[in-house]
């Protein structure tokens, strides 16, 4: 279930489909709700604040549902009602830090702060040599990058990337073949693209190396 059909909320509603999963999807906005009827499973205009509107719709029965409300009061409404209800996976979109912290209280299951992180993911990109960032919680990230010149050659257990630079090279691809997991005995060539993880701070610093 995705209550919300604003730019986020639609998208995922799509991509879900796409994917071959059936989604409910609800709006307050009638025209909203009309643009996606086509292509999801069930569409419904609804007042998601409201207990009674969700019951009559089965929402209770649901096990996922996504709140990707922009107003921050409808969000937090609907977010208590889905709680009230057990529902056993609940994501909402927050537009602030506060509304974030606010959505966590009142029990949602999992936060997503879109344009907040798409903005962090790009500044790391623009700033650094990365090909791509991922951030995790406890100063945790996986990039994907080229491999340095110094390591060009060898195989990892020679190289000692993991003891100079605190890094793990988890995946490498070679032009025109496909990701194949890292092992010690894997030789890096000047451009392949490697998967490394570690602390947010080492696997920049890694990438800074290309």
């Amino acid at each position: 279930m995705v209550i919300g059909l604003g730019r986020f909320g639609g998208a995922l509603a799509l991509e879900l489909a796409e994917r071959g999963s059936e989604v409910l999807a609800l709006d307050a906005d009638s025209r909203l709700v009309q643009q996606y009827a086509d292509d999801l499973t069930y569409t419904a205009i609804a007042d998601t604040t409201d207990v009674e509107t969700l019951r009559q719709l089965g929402v209770p029965d649901f096990h996922r549902a996504v709140v990707a409300i922009g107003d921050l009061e409808a969000s937090i409404l609907t977010t208590s009602l889905l709680v009230d209800f057990e529902v056993p996976h609940i994501w909402a979109k927050a537009v602030s830090a506060e509304h974030a912290r606010i959505l966590r209280r009142i029990g949602a299951h999992h936060v997503v702060q879109p344009e907040h992180d798409m903005g962090e993911r790009v500044a790391h990109l623009v700033t650094g040599r990365m090909l791509d960032y991922i951030e995790f919680e406890d100063d945790y990230a996986i990039v994907k990058t080229l491999a340095p010149a110094e390591a060009a050659n060898l195989p990892l257990s020679e190289s000692n990337l993991r003891v100079k630079y605190g890094i793990t090279v988890v995946g490498i691809k070679r032009p025109g073949e496909g990701f194949t997991y890292a092992t010690p005995e894997t030789v890096l060539h000047r451009n392949d693209i490697l998967i490394v993880s570690g602390r947010s701070g080492d696997v920049e610093k890694f990438a800074d190396l290309t």
